[in-house]
């Protein structure tokens, strides 16, 4: 049976008053039946496909001979249907079927109708049904893919190429975080799931690719949050002979173009307020914004560790860190934005070239919406030795989140000559959740992380795998 969209032929059947070309003409579709209104000889029941919803009627003066087997049709069920394209005498837009087909049978019953699905933790663990049973929900990933391809769009269209490096790192590099630990039975070594492209990436550079760019899946294991999933999607891209300002550029034009491409504008609301993505975006200082708002410099370790004490902050045995951890907490909050936070400090930056004059700030920056991180850029660090000695420092800090070794491959990389140059992280999905209007990750996430459900009876398996009453 060859369908066609829903979509398409709403947007050709016009109304009552001005019939559309396909008003009175013969059609096929093909979806999921989502309730069905039985009058006797007549019944109605929206056919949904993926990109819109369209209502059939059932005549029995057209159907007489199949007519008895309405009955086995139930909402969720599959079908197929051929008819006339018409409206009802109420103007509703509908396919008058003269022939129908069960493609699928839906054994499991639907959600209470037009409620969808209600408890949030089902709609995580069945998106298979969230996705057509709750509304907005589809739009939402529809969004995503669009969104996606708009940042495809942008970056080719200022010269970069779109790469594929890595997913399984021998090293842990690219970012600080914990990994996920495998081991590669062939070279009977430990491999990482990566963190980030990052180091990958700039080895492009250093081979004169010189605008880069990937769209990447990493992996953290850390803890669950509204904005943290151990799986994520992420932007990075790399241009020879630029730095961090062109990076700015590059940031707020890609956030500013995409929204406008996804939504037609650029006015987002999210978590209850409303922002404006026009580029350029405000920009502050970390430092200021660390004196302004914990009341001390971030580099003043006896009120820095007083401030942590008051907040309860732990320790993590890295005074950077803690300084940092302490700028999370006192200034993130207040980061409403868009805004730009840049010049960080060297050391929380271990990727970064140092700025002129400053060698205790890194040309580094982060963009902030909503008191959330949205990306993250620097001034690439290119000079071997001194990435060889900040490697060397994080591996000694023994602090957990940090690499195990020094990825000597890499610093190798750089003195075979990396040019100076500009990066840049994008989080795709929280850009998402922005111009989608999302509060939670997880509402971006087609299959979001879970714990474990209670593991079920034999009996309980049994029940779900044979058919049952719809």
């Amino acid at each position: 049976m060859s369908a066609e969209p829903i979509a398409r032929l709403l947007s050709l059947m016009g109304t009552p008053d001005a019939p559309g070309p396909r008003c009175g003409t013969p059609a096929t579709i093909a979806g999921r039946l989502l309730s069905l209104r039985d009058f006797g000889k007549l019944v109605f029941a929206p056919v949904q496909d993926r990109g819109g919803r369209l209502q059939i009627g059932l005549e029995q003066a057209r159907l007489g001979d199949w007519w008895p087997e309405r009955k086995y049709l139930d909402g969720g069920d599959l079908v197929g249907a051929s008819g006339v394209l018409g409206h009802t005498k109420k103007g509703e837009p509908t396919l008058w079927v003269t022939e129908i087909r069960l493609l699928a049978k839906a054994v499991a019953p639907p959600p209470e109708k037009w409620h969808g699905l209600v408890d949030v933790e089902s709609r995580y663990r069945r998106r298979y049904v969230d996705l057509w049973a709750s509304e907005g929900v589809r739009e939402v990933f529809l969004k995503r893919s669009r969104i996606v391809s708009g940042i495809r769009r942008f970056l080719e269209a200022q010269g970069y190429i779109e790469v594929e490096t890595p997913t399984l790192h021998p090293i842990l590099g690219g970012a600080t975080a914990r990994p996920f630990v495998t081991h590669y039975n062939a070279l009977d070594h430990d491999f990482f799931l990566r963190i980030a492209p990052e180091l990958y990436l700039k080895r492009c550079i250093v081979g004169g690719l010189e605008r880069v760019f990937e769209i990447a899946r990493n992996f953290r294991n850390e803890g669950l949050s509204p904005r943290h999933n151990p799986e994520f999607s992420m932007l990075e891209l790399y241009e020879a002979q630029a730095d961090y300002r062109r990076m700015m550029e590059i940031a707020e034009t890609l956030i500013e173009t995409v929204a406008r491409e996804t939504n037609g504008g650029t006015e987002v609301s999210f978590r209850g307020e409303r922002y404006d993505l026009k580029a350029p975006f405000q920009r502050e200082s970390y430092c200021e914004l660390f004196l302004r708002h914990a009341g001390c410099a971030y580099d003043d370790e006896p009120r820095v560790r007083a401030k942590a004490r008051e907040l309860e902050i732990p320790d993590p045995g890295n005074f950077a860190k803690l300084s940092n951890d302490v700028f999370e907490a006192c200034v993130e909050e207040h980061l409403r934005g868009p805004v730009i936070v840049y010049d960080y400090p060297v050391e929380i930056s271990p990727l970064a070239k140092r700025k002129p004059g400053e060698p205790r700030i890194a040309e580094r920056f982060e963009v902030f919406l909503g008191g959330m991180e949205l990306g993250n850029a620097f001034s690439e660090l290119n000079d071997p030795a001194d990435q060889y000695q900040r490697f060397a420092e994080q591996v000694a800090s023994k602090d957990p989140e940090a690499p195990g070794e020094i990825d000597v491959d890499y610093v190798q990389a750089l003195e075979y000559g990396m040019p100076p140059a500009g990066g840049l992280g994008i989080g795709i999905d929280r850009l998402v959740m922005v111009l989608t209007g999302q509060d939670t990750i997880r509402d971006v996430l087609l299959f979001p992380a879970l714990r474990p459900k209670p593991a079920e009876s034999a009996g309980d398996a049994a029940a779900h795998a044979a058919p049952g009453e719809a």
